[in-house]
């Protein structure tokens, strides 16, 4: 099974989808959900991004002192996508070595190596239609129709690594939510459930 542990490492849970489709929502929610839980770790990235530009809660850093970070060890795993760099916490190979699970917000375009370096990954897919990611995307107004246009096409193609489940989020909030929090709790594995 994707995802199981292997030699008592435990599960990192990445759960990934595209701009606009609602990931983050969903994983606040689910982390307020099983908040109950210390062992289920949510991972907390590193950004090089200030604050207060979306909805996901990141530990903020300049591009230079990311790259001394990156140099100095403090990251179990780091990448770049769309100008920015992501960093996950040293602790968070502690934290799987324990045989823990842990959830993290994950990047398309860094699953494959994150597979390499984390054998026991495991991804859920976020979705949403077409039409819903288009009119979401146009909401925020930030972007042109063109680019709106290309986001839902890069979210049609197929992620570099299977998904183990895919959950739509085009309709209601709490179902899908529900869903992502069930789906954590299945690949955490029997001890979380």
């Amino acid at each position: 099974m994707q995802g199981a542990a292997s030699e008592g490492q435990g599960p990192l849970i990445a759960v990934v989808g595209p701009s606009g489709v609602g990931k983050d929502t969903l994983l606040a929610r689910a982390r307020a959900a099983l908040s109950g839980r210390p062992e289920l770790l949510f991972v907390q990235r590193t950004i090089t991004r200030p604050t207060g530009t979306d909805a996901e809660t990141h530990e903020p850093m300049t591009a230079e002192t990311f790259e001394e970070a990156e140099r100095a060890g403090a990251f179990a795993f780091s990448w770049r996508a769309h100008g920015f760099g992501y960093g996950l916490p040293a602790s968070l190979s502690e934290h799987l070595a324990s045989g823990h699970p842990a959830v993290v917000n994950g990047s398309r375009v860094a699953l494959a190596a994150m597979q390499e370096r984390f054998p026991t990954l495991c991804v859920i897919q976020i979705t949403a239609t077409p039409t819903v990611l288009a009119a979401r995307l146009a909401a925020r107004g930030r972007e042109s129709a063109e680019e709106i246009a290309a986001r839902i096409a890069r979210a049609n193609e197929p992620l570099p690594v299977a998904p183990a489940c895919v959950i739509d989020n085009s309709g209601d909030l709490e179902q899908a939510a529900e869903a992502l929090v069930a789906a954590i709790l299945d690949r955490a594995g029997s001890a979380y459930r």
